[in-house]
């Protein structure tokens, strides 16, 4: 597809300085990569020892009591602790035998959510559980950041809009706006879906160190599609990602639903990170994206960006 750069812009020089625009009774462009997919293989539930997903109560505890509330309870002490604590006054704090409390210490560990200091025989609280806080914190701030510039974005577009973050290899979505009388989409708010055939996926991978793409989808496992369109395969994405990233947004063409295509932009964190992801969704039968869509969608991202810290021009 040939896009024209819009004059008097205004955006800084980053992925917000395309302002682009298609030619005149242009259409757009298949995605070359449209290929069948791979399922996903299902994972057989409790698949991993020592997961609290596996046990509804952990053995020696009172049936009334689950595995998953003690676990609760150990990880509210832990993280109201100063200083690393041992096992035992662990088990005194939360009021459960000392065995119960060493078996969901290790099942806590080996999620990442505990730490274990063996010379010191003393547990502290773990990097995962930093992680989990870190990630509502930024979805919460997100959110409450995004809403008002979103529901902004679909009055001016007349087409259902949503706002997304990248969670590994898939789009969470936290934010969608629709106009009246639409029809739901599959992007409603905590719903994720595989970020290599979204839009707002691509538009922040797209952003990241190629490295880091190998990391996440260097298995074929990886590429697991629901329409049986997108790529299938780490070569595939990357040169997708190439061109995606040279014309400064993504797009779909019912590689996520079948009759809708979606195009999406990036927003970026204070480091120039991508952060989250401003995208709309539209008819595949359109040959043209709507009129303004794409240097809208442009705006909201950069005021988006704006509003989370990035320095700007």
């Amino acid at each position: 597809m040939q896009w024209i750069p819009k004059a008097g812009s205004g955006a800084p020089a980053t992925c917000f300085d395309r302002a682009w625009r298609p030619l005149p009774n242009e259409t757009l462009r298949e995605p070359s990569t449209s290929v069948a997919m791979t399922q996903r293989e299902a994972a057989a539930p409790g698949e991993r020892s020592g997961s609290l997903v596996s046990e509804t109560y952990d053995a020696g505890m009172s049936p009334q009591v689950p595995a998953v509330s003690r676990a609760a309870a150990i990880l509210r002490f832990l993280s109201s602790s100063a200083v690393p604590v041992s096992a035992t006054r662990i088990a005194e704090a939360v009021g459960a035998p000392r065995s119960s409390t060493y078996h969901l210490l290790s099942a806590l560990q080996a999620e990442g959510f505990v730490m274990h200091l063996p010379d010191e025989r003393r547990y502290l609280l773990g990097l995962g559980a930093a992680e989990l806080g870190s990630t509502y914190s930024q979805q919460a701030s997100l959110s409450l950041q995004g809403h008002p510039l979103m529901a902004r974005l679909v009055r001016k577009v007349r087409y259902p809009v949503h706002l997304g973050l990248l969670h590994g290899r898939e789009v969470l979505y936290i934010v969608e706006q629709r106009p009246p009388h639409s029809q739901p989409l599959v992007t409603e708010p905590q719903v994720q879906l595989p970020a290599h055939v979204t839009a707002s996926g691509r538009s922040m991978l797209a952003l990241l160190p190629p490295s880091q793409v190998t990391a996440l989808f260097s298995a074929p496992a990886a590429f697991v599609g629901r329409t049986g369109e997108g790529p299938k395969s780490l070569p595939a994405l990357r040169r997708l990602l190439s061109d995606e990233r040279a014309q400064g947004f993504s797009f779909e063409r019912e590689e996520v639903t079948l009759g809708m295509s979606s195009i999406a932009v990036a927003c970026l964190d204070r480091h120039g990170r991508p952060a989250a992801s401003v995208a709309m969704t539209f008819p595949a039968s359109r040959r043209e994206f709507p009129d303004g869509a794409l240097e809208a969608l442009r705006r909201t991202a950069y005021q988006l960006s704006i509003r989370i810290g990035f320095p700007g021009a």
